[in-house]
């Protein structure tokens, strides 16, 4: 349970080691992570491709250049997790908890307070919405944090909701608010962060399947909706 929560925080301080420097990661660099944990890759895999890219890129002639985003570590990320497939082994997926009995990465208080403080910032978009006339979008914003204020009464002392239930809930939660996003935003818009998307993988895009594409453009389009309309990603993943 730990390291599926850890999942974020571990890769980016795997990147920064490898990488020797103290980086931040960019919007693409986060798109790539939660593509990777959508599709359920181990962090045990995610770690040691990007190990292995580091390797590779270090027994190059030259390097003037410094590796500068996790896209170049995509193809030996993706091997590592076939190579754990086919030995049985599959590591500790991004999406599933582990059979021991380990203590919770987070306390009661720490996880109301943390869908407490994304309700509330759900109901100031909405208000700032509803001033802008988009009703239908501030309506939906209103509804989704009330499902947070609901989800954080919920919570139970004595285990009846495990925080692997909750991260359901959040997960679905937050691909509605993605989904109403996408209806309520101009063309325009669309237009304009489709193309940051497009401009940001160019230089990648030769290096990845169809289906690593097309998550990684959702991803980085989901990232950058949700910063337009200034509202929390949901996944305790965040917290």
């Amino acid at each position: 349970m730990e390291n599926y929560f850890n999942y974020f925080t571990e890769i980016e301080e795997c990147y920064r080691r490898c990488r020797n420097t103290p980086t931040l990661l960019s919007p693409l660099d986060w798109a790539i992570i939660e593509s990777w944990k959508e599709a359920g890759v181990p962090l045990a895999a995610v770690t040691t491709g990007i190990e292995r890219a580091f390797a590779k890129f270090q027994k190059r002639p030259r390097h003037i250049q410094k590796v500068n985003s996790l896209a170049y570590c995509t193809q030996p990320v993706l091997a590592a997790a076939e190579e754990m497939k086919a030995a049985g082994s599959g590591g500790e997926s991004a999406g599933a908890g582990t059979a021991r009995e380990e203590a919770p990465p987070f306390s009661e208080q720490e996880v109301a307070q943390y869908l407490t403080r994304n309700a509330e910032q759900i109901e100031q978009a909405a208000q700032r919405e509803q001033a802008s006339g988009q009703t239908v979008l501030a309506e939906d914003l209103a509804r989704a944090a009330a499902t947070l204020r609901q989800a954080s009464e919920r919570l139970a002392p004595k285990g009846e909701q495990t925080l692997e239930d909750l991260e359901r809930l959040l997960a679905s939660l937050e691909e509605i608010l993605h989904a109403t996003a996408l209806r309520a935003s101009p063309v325009e818009l669309l237009t304009s962060l489709r193309g940051e998307v497009d401009r940001s993988l160019g230089p990648y895009r030769r290096n990845m399947t169809a289906a690593q594409l097309d998550s990684l453009e959702r991803q980085f389009l989901k990232k950058r909706l949700f910063e337009h309309y200034q509202l929390p990603r949901l996944s305790l993943f965040y917290l």
